[in-house]
């Protein structure tokens, strides 16, 4: 019997990089084999030597196919089967498996705005709409737009078997946001990039166009964001390692190091207003959604849990954010139980 498998990747495309995918017909699933496809159409080869391999590493069922058929995500690499440089999975692995004894855990809050050729659903014509404030988890045809493709999205996950762990409408009329986790490193990472492409398959059904913009729309509106939420065993156990990781993704120059890595344009998001910090200042306090990052006031009272790094962009790479803050926090963290 044959079956369908939809090969997806990460592409070459700078700044930002893009999905893509094939289908491939295999007869069985028990070893899903490599395969090859033209690096130099999404900018990762030459067009002398444009070969480039797909290594499967996380398959799931689709559910836009149904029944037996597939879908693939695959790291890419060169042809003698190292990573190639757009990789970042392949730099996340390293270090996810080095503090796996940690078990950091991630959720990352995917925010996404859906676009009707130039403008947000909920955008009229040569014009703007009523200013923020009902459209947050709102209800009703003048305050939410798009639910019938964020619904379906949400069956075509569940339906994959991802960490999807909730959705809502945000605060800017035709944006919206899903959760991915908790999960670890490497899983919550695998499971937003296939979460991605159901969405972007999803809109394509409706004539719809998804934008990860930072800031999709100038002026007084919200930007979108991908809020991550990290914690490791000592974080859900205690409150002093929760304060230690808050440190230390201020110290010395780990701001800057995070910040220049969490998404194109996050300067145009990160300015102070919009439920913001700037992104050239690092701060951190308890419920406070203005600081970097946010200490839920549940957290403080149970004494344990949680913090929610709030500078990723939504376009940011969840392999370099989880990359970045586990080694930062779970560093410390190792520092301080030697200590």
């Amino acid at each position: 019997m044959s079956h369908r498998a939809e090969y997806i990747w990460i592409d070459g495309t700078t700044p930002t990089a893009k999905l893509r995918s094939k289908t491939r017909i295999l007869s069985d699933w028990d070893n899903l084999p490599r395969w090859g496809f033209d690096g130099s159409s999404t900018g990762q080869a030459e067009g002398h030597a444009s070969d480039r391999v797909l290594q499967p590493v996380f398959s799931c069922p689709d559910p836009i196919r149904g029944g037996d058929n597939l879908l693939v995500l695959c790291e890419v690499l060169a042809t003698d089967l190292s990573p190639h440089e757009s990789n970042s999975r392949a730099r996340l692995t390293p270090v996810a498996e080095r503090f796996a004894k940690q078990q950091p855990l991630f959720g990352i809050e995917q925010e996404y705005t859906l676009f009707k050729g130039a403008r947000p659903l909920g955008f009229p014509e040569g014009g703007y709409p009523a200013p923020q404030g009902g459209y947050y988890c709102g209800v009703g045809a003048e305050e939410v737009f798009g639910r019938e493709i964020v619904e379906q999205h949400l069956e075509y996950c569940l339906a994959a078997g991802l960490g999807i762990s909730g959705i809502n409408a945000e605060v800017m009329p035709g944006q919206w946001e899903f959760q991915v986790g908790p999960l670890s490193p490497l899983d919550v990472a695998d499971q937003l990039w296939i979460a991605r492409w159901l969405l972007h398959r999803t809109a394509e059904q409706f004539g719809v166009r998804v934008s990860l913009d930072a800031k999709p729309v100038p002026g007084d509106w919200n930007g979108a964001g991908a809020h991550t939420n990290f914690s490791t065993r000592a974080m859900r156990e205690g409150y002093d390692p929760i304060i230690t990781a808050c440190e230390a993704l201020g110290t010395g120059g780990r701001p800057l190091e995070h910040v220049s890595s969490y998404g194109v344009g996050i300067e145009s998001r990160l300015t102070g207003l919009h439920e913001t910090a700037p992104w050239d200042a690092y701060s951190y306090g308890v419920s406070d959604r203005g600081a970097s990052v946010r200490i839920p006031w549940q957290v403080e009272v149970d004494k344990k849990g949680y913090i929610e790094d709030r500078r990723p962009n939504a376009n940011v790479d969840p392999y370099v954010v989880t990359r970045l803050i586990t080694e930062t926090c779970c560093t410390a963290l190792e520092r301080a139980l030697q200590a």
